[in-house]
């Protein structure tokens, strides 16, 4: 499963790239809007820190607009992947832009009859909302296990992009689904990082060390000071 963090804040980017898990960025016109910088000059600074594929989401909504911004982001840098929103007009762009080589990301999918219409468009990825689905009482993990399972049924090439991640159990279950991409916010991907176990016998570990030689651990200190 490839790791993509969903957000647009360069500090928390280049924290995770730093860590060597990133694989991607999803963005959206609220996550821009945050930073108060231009699209355009933001997608710019994202690409120059994560190297590999960062969705840049339209905000036209119809057809010759949306494949008119969409390409325009895509010239921005080659990593760019042009989110387009699940509506008839989204997908009939996303159909027009993905014949021009360009790749999309159908966004806002809530139904495996969603999926089965961005995969027959050709989009690059599908964005199934996971969270937002829990939200309303339904099961945003079957979704996703019946998207994986269907476009394997057909052979479809589109991947399935676990969006609306809201904590690492989330991130585990979208992997077990068999999502081939988890786009998190930072504070997710922090947490996975995360267990008082693992703390606690790192602390013991040290101690039982520092204990044995004495001198050595001192000398380290010394030399970090």
């Amino acid at each position: 499963m490839k790791f993509f963090l969903d957000t647009a804040n360069l500090s928390e980017l280049k924290q995770g790239a730093a860590w060597g898990v990133v694989d991607g960025v999803t963005t959206n016109p609220t996550l821009i809007a945050r930073e108060g910088v231009p699209m355009e000059q933001q997608i710019r600074d994202i690409c120059n820190i994560v190297d590999g594929p960062v969705s840049a989401e339209v905000v036209s909504t119809d057809v010759e607009g949306i494949v008119r911004e969409g390409t325009a982001l895509a010239a921005i840098h080659p990593n760019i992947v042009v989110k387009a929103p699940m509506t008839r007009n989204g997908i009939a762009a996303a159909s027009i832009m993905s014949r021009k080589g360009i790749r999309v990301n159908v966004t806002l999918c809530f139904t495996v009859g969603q999926a089965l219409l961005a995969a027959k468009a050709g989009a690059w990825c599908v964005s199934p909302f996971v969270g937002r689905l829990d939200d309303l009482g339904d099961s945003g993990m079957d979704l996703i296990r019946d998207i994986c399972l269907v476009y394997k049924n057909y052979g479809f090439p589109t991947q399935v992009l676990a969006a609306s991640l809201r904590s690492p159990l989330h991130v585990v279950e979208a992997a077990k689904a068999g999502a081939h991409i988890a786009t998190m916010p930072f504070k997710v991907l922090d947490a996975l990082f995360n267990h008082p176990l693992t703390d606690k016998g790192l602390d013991q570990f040290l101690k039982d060390y520092a204990k044995a030689f004495p001198g050595e651990s001192s000398a380290r200190q010394s030399g970090s000071q």
